[in-house]
């Protein structure tokens, strides 16, 4: 089959990633009364038919039945289906596929160019391709569309991962560690996935063959809402499945607001969200805390932590979070004297709220100064 694509398809890396094994071979086409438009929202491009307009694009030359069921099922993603259309290509009119849009899309500002796409997203694109593909079986459509987020969230945290600093820990180069072989990983929203690795030892040495299982989570935004004028604290209350499956007789666990960063989102800017979502609370000022590995030896969770300035003027409890993800949260305005009394006790268990109380525990005086 010969297919025309106009928008991240024509990135040969990409195109690799999705189609997967065989020959890749592209020309230049143009499709005619057709206008390439950005979506609104979103990074991707798609087409509209437009009197008098001309789409450029590349055509893909036989590609082979496996290749085009993993690229109907990767456009499925995100409701585009192919189309039979004819292209102009050399000066000869010729039929090929394409993907054309749902029609609920809509148009966002300006144009969209692979070169300026390219250099921000390709490389987690890539990665959720592979992350896609690395499932066995694959996936349904309509399973993908409801796994996508957790898929190109996972990609981008990927894509974040930086070597940070190494004063007094080995600073690690890239034959130090070997992925020797990899099972399919398993699970639909989260991902446990077992894999042999060897390792340099401290002794300069290489480890024997190990077998390790990692659970492959997301990069999250934590943060401790602070009222510097009012020294109160907003903590968040919920069952949690964790606790329930270590046979933890109280699951109810109070910690900070948090959440997923999405795809194509900041740190800073989830936490904001996260704390008018979860809170119903407005942040003025975001001090960062720490960035850090929330249980290195199994799992790939980051989290970024912040403590967020505000105005608490809540003294009772209420309720928070969103109907449409199921969230039920009561949420403890406190003093911050009574939140440090809390995780003394033992009644705050959870790392990433411990954390943070320290920190603005020795961070009080200067902040309640900026107020």
């Amino acid at each position: 089959m010969d297919l025309f694509v106009y928008g991240t398809l024509m990135s040969h890396a990409l195109m690799a990633a999705v189609a997967g094994p065989g020959r890749l071979t592209a020309t230049q086409a143009q499709l005619e009364e057709y206008a390439r438009l950005p979506v609104r929202d979103a990074v991707v491009p798609f087409i509209i038919a437009t009197s008098g307009a001309v789409c450029r694009g590349v055509v893909w030359h036989d590609l082979t039945d496996q290749q085009v069921n993993r690229l109907d099922l990767y456009e499925s993603a995100f409701g585009y289906q192919r189309k039979e259309m004819r292209v102009t290509q050399g000066g000869e009119i010729v039929p090929v596929s394409c993907y054309m849009p749902p029609k609920a899309v809509v148009a966002g500002p300006g144009d969209w160019a692979l070169q300026t796409w390219e250099p921000a997203h390709l490389a987690p694109a890539v990665l959720a391709a592979q992350d896609l593909f690395s499932h066995r079986p694959l996936p349904e459509p309509g399973a993908l569309r409801r796994m996508w987020p957790m898929i190109d969230a996972r990609a981008w945290a990927k894509h974040r991962a930086s070597a940070g600093p190494a004063q007094i820990r080995h600073a690690a180069a890239p034959d130090d560690m070997r992925i020797v072989a990899s099972r399919p990983p398993q699970g639909s929203f989260f991902r446990l996935q077992s894999v042999d690795v060897t390792h340099r030892r401290f002794d300069g040495t290489r480890s024997h063959l190990l077998v390790r299982e990692a659970f492959l989570g997301v990069d999250a935004a934590i943060v401790l809402p602070y009222d510097p004028l009012r020294d109160r604290v907003v903590l968040v209350e919920q069952f949690r499945m964790g606790p329930l499956m270590r046979h933890d007789p109280n699951p109810w666990m109070l910690e900070p607001v948090a959440g997923i960063v999405d795809a194509r989102e900041t740190p800073q800017d989830a936490a904001h969200r996260e704390a008018q979502e979860e809170a119903g609370l407005t942040l003025r000022h975001l001090e960062p805390v720490s960035a850090f590995y929330a249980s290195p030896g199994a799992s790939t969770d980051f989290m970024y932590g912040y403590v967020g300035l505000c105005d608490i003027p809540q003294t009772s409890p209420y309720s928070g979070g969103l109907a449409s993800e199921a969230e039920d949260l009561r949420l403890h305005p406190i003093t911050l004297d009574r939140a440090l009394a809390l995780m003394d006790s033992g009644e705050i268990a959870t790392g990433p709220l411990v954390l943070l109380l320290n920190w603005l525990a020795r961070h009080r005086t200067r902040l309640r100064a900026m107020s």
